[in-house]
């Protein structure tokens, strides 16, 4: 092809800008390190195998690494298909593929997912600003990734496909840095426990928790979806479409049940159909017949003229209290077929956020081509529309929102330590009793008084030293949930209730489990009458550190599973929306009469359990089951913390 071949290396001229490496495994590391000597600035190994060739391979990727490093030479891979930069015309990719110029940019780890995205997005006309195809990551992570798109003048919306993550906290502060300068939508492959298994044994490393990769996302302004459609849907709205700037949203159709669609999918949104002004439905009056709907949805009727949609469409967008634009146009009998020119004409040049949607089989397909050379994103159904819309308006409200604040909590660091310590030293797996009473007093936790009774007189003391009412816990190192198990008995007010439930609980318990080493019982004092029961605690994630997690107790946690996720450290608005997002919040708020819990209360606890998997790695999981929440504040009514 009119090309020279050369025959080695030694007849390269350098200093080379970039150079693709398709050799045998073995020969790799020799190649870049001649490659480094020669002053080459970046390197794509396209040679697969590294990861899953077990130990020899993994040594192989990390001296790649070291040769990098020592060289100041960019890797990406290896398994990577390459990268494409439609910019400059550097097609550096195995894809055959025709990439088109655009504003979105992409990534993933598996070359084949690159592949594939790269022949979709070329029978759909996608353009791209970067392509790039991670492969097993020797040098190039997502997170340094994140940080370069963020300031790439050609990227308006970054897009990605994540499996596993090297380093979780590294991607969040990449994420968040990101996220304040242009939207990241990002798919996880392996989010449920059968990928994770897969994306694991694919790449060598062990892949975190869905839930963990979820907080991620929300505490750094990451928009998470399920699929591909939504993904591109997404980037191209964001590529081409303004933000909003508040949640008003009009939808105009020329079929009513199209709009009554949209409404629908309007109603779990955070988007509103708002009435149009009373200016704006002056105007509208005077455009449509009295057979139109004006009060939003606006029907045009099925038989609107280009002229018509036009003029209600620049209506619509010149009322100040509207900050988004939803345009339905069904196949109805009849329909002009040049209203989508009429569309990009009525929207040139607006601030507001436009969108299509051309449901079911449109009569003239070049209007889906009129719209996406007006940089109109066009749907076949309003659901998506409506969602990019939402997402829109939530990136904003991330965007324009003020910097998290981390709060540091009052602590005796040193007295927990030593605690902790003492037991490492023993060898011990969980804190005892006295070690987490100890712990809690460092962090000045609220307890209720705990006292162990081993037999049923002591009991019978404890609790009248206490105070009626208390209540009884089966003591045992191996029973992490009492209550569950049916070890817990309430609200005993005198000695012989107290001698009943002690002997019962220790008796019957030691029947059902024969496994159990049974102490005997911890007498608690009751909490405040109508205290309501919350639950929260932390796991560490291999990728992300710890996950803290929070929801009510009982049926609630037992059958619903309602719980919400973050991860550490958390910030006050942290705290407060994990509060927050829990479907049972209003048995908190109060319901039937019942009076509020002390919020502030909950929360306190929450920064103070995120400050303590803060200071000690070596807990690896904590279990604050249950804190009673009352008007008058909350306790921790039983604490374990388990070591790594």
């Amino acid at each position: 092809m009119g090309l020279s071949v050369l025959q080695s290396l030694d007849e390269v001229p350098s200093p080379l800008d970039l150079a693709l490496i398709c050799l045998p495994m073995d020969l790799v590391p020799d190649t870049l390190r001649a490659l480094g000597q020669r002053e080459t600035r970046a390197a794509v190994v396209i040679t697969a195998g590294f990861r899953e060739a077990g130990a020899a391979g993994h040594r192989l990727a990390e001296e790649m690494a070291d040769i990098a490093r020592q060289y100041g030479l960019i890797l990406m891979g290896p398994s990577s298909l390459g990268l494409v930069n439609p910019g400059l015309g550097l097609f550096a990719c195995l894809s055959p593929a025709r990439v088109l110029p655009g504003r979105m940019a992409f990534f993933a780890q598996s070359g084949a997912v690159c592949a594939a995205i790269l022949a979709w997005a070329q029978g759909a006309d996608l353009g791209f600003s970067k392509f790039l195809s991670l492969g097993d990551k020797a040098q190039i992570s997502e997170a340094r990734l994140l940080t370069a798109l963020a300031e790439d003048p050609d990227t308006r919306v970054i897009l990605g496909c994540c499996e596993s993550l090297d380093d979780g906290q590294a991607f969040m502060r990449s994420a968040s840095r990101a996220t304040r300068k242009k939207p990241v939508i990002l798919i996880k492959a392996g989010s449920t426990t059968a990928g994770a298994r897969a994306a694991s044994a694919r790449s060598g490393v062990l892949a975190g928790s869905g839930q963990a990769f979820a907080a991620a996302c929300v505490q750094s302004g990451v928009i998470q979806v399920r699929d591909f459609p939504t993904l591109f849907h997404l980037g191209q709205a964001f590529a081409s479409q303004p933000l909003p700037l508040g949640p008003n949203l009009a939808v105009i159709t020329n079929a009513g049940g199209a709009g009554i669609l949209a409404a629908d999918a309007c109603e779990n949104t955070r988007l509103n159909l708002a009435r149009p002004s009373q200016a704006t439905l002056d105007r509208l009056w005077k455009i449509l017949p009295p057979q139109a709907a004006l009060y939003n949805p606006i029907d045009i009727l099925p038989d609107a003229s280009p002229e018509r949609l036009e003029e209600t469409v620049r209506a619509v967008l010149d009322d100040a209290a509207i900050h988004g634009l939803l345009v339905l146009l069904a196949p109805v009998a009849g329909v002009n077929p040049h209203l989508p020119e009429a569309l990009v004409a009525a929207t040139k040049g607006s601030a507001k956020p436009v969108l299509c949607c051309l449901l079911g089989s449109w009569p003239q397909t070049p209007g889906r081509a009129v719209l996406s050379a007006a940089g109109i994103p066009c749907s076949d159904f309003p659901e998506a529309a409506v969602t990019a819309l939402e997402s829109m308006h939530r990136y904003q409200q991330w965007r324009s929102g003020a910097y998290p604040v981390e709060v540091c909590y009052r602590r005796d660091r040193s007295r927990a330590e030593r605690v902790i310590r003492e037991a490492r030293t023993r060898g011990a797996l969980e804190l005892t009793l006295d070690q987490v009473q100890e712990v809690a007093l460092a962090y000045e936790l609220p307890m209720p008084e705990t006292r162990l009774a081993r037999t049923s007189d002591e009991a019978v003391k404890l609790a009248k030293k206490m105070g009626y009412p208390v209540v009884l816990k089966i003591a045992s190192p191996q029973l992490r949930h009492k209550g569950e198990a049916g070890g817990v008995r309430t609200d005993l007010s005198g000695p012989e209730e107290v001698r009943r439930a002690f002997l019962d609980l220790t008796t019957r318990m030691a029947r059902q489990r024969t496994d159990l080493f049974i102490q005997g019982c911890l007498v608690q004092k009751m909490a405040p009458a109508g205290s309501r029961e919350v639950v929260m605690g932390f796991t560490r994630d291999s990728q992300y550190g710890a996950l803290i997690r929070f929801g009510q107790g009982g049926v609630h946690l037992e059958v619903f599973r309602d719980l919400t996720f973050r991860l550490a450290p958390l910030t006050l608005d942290d705290a407060q929306r994990m509060i927050r997002e829990i479907r049972s919040l209003p048995l908190l708020r109060g319901v039937q009469g019942g009076e509020p819990v002390d919020m502030k209360s909950i929360e306190d606890i929450l920064l103070t359990l995120s400050q303590m998997a803060m200071d000690f790695p070596e807990i690896h999981e904590a279990d604050f089951s249950p804190v009673l929440v009352s008007p008058e504040g909350a306790l921790v009514a039983d604490m374990r913390l388990a070591l790594d």
